[in-house]
């Protein structure tokens, strides 16, 4: 028994060091325009990009599209990274996401996600809650919450995945 034991042990201890990266679940979203994208789809050409759950309600999140966005551009230029902004406001209140995006003057590429389905599948608890994935499409930086200047911490990410060539 003890040799099953110990032989079941170094089995598993074989398949841990191999961790297989976080891709993003094939959920079905749609954009503001109405149209389908399945979320695993997500790319940006080879370029790491980021997805930033939001909600119209919550001014955590606002702030930190609008500290993005007063940004974004020059990010844009220096590494080619790419946002998509995610709503998770509930299906009664979708119609107020657009007039927020525009209000705001948001170029992000915006998706719906009433019923959660994204959320939950990759465990987002709390808004705002920002993924980085790189130019694979492997998720390799998580983070919730929203504090003035934390936003150079998700350059600062994606300027190290451009230089990997990531």
């Amino acid at each position: 028994m003890k040799r099953v034991f110990l032989s079941l042990i170094i089995l598993l201890s074989a398949f841990a060091g191999e961790t297989q990266a976080q891709k993003l679940p094939k959920v079905k979203l749609k954009d503001i325009a109405g149209k389908a994208i399945s979320v695993d789809t997500l790319n940006n050409g080879g370029k790491p990009f980021i997805v930033d759950f939001f909600a119209t309600w919550c001014k955590p999140c606002n702030r930190e599209l609008d500290a993005i966005s007063e940004v974004y551009e020059d990010w844009q230029e220096e590494t080619g990274v790419k946002i998509f902004a995610v709503s998770i406001d509930q299906a009664q209140n979708i119609n107020k996401v657009k007039p927020l995006v525009d209000s705001h003057g948001w170029t992000y590429d915006v998706l719906l996600d009433p019923n959660s389905e994204l959320a939950r599948a990759l465990g987002v608890q709390l808004i705002p809650y920002v993924l980085i994935c790189d130019g694979e499409g492997n998720i390799v930086y998580k983070h919730n919450g929203y504090t003035d200047g934390a936003e150079e911490e998700l350059i600062e990410t994606v300027r190290k995945l451009v230089k990997k060539g990531k």
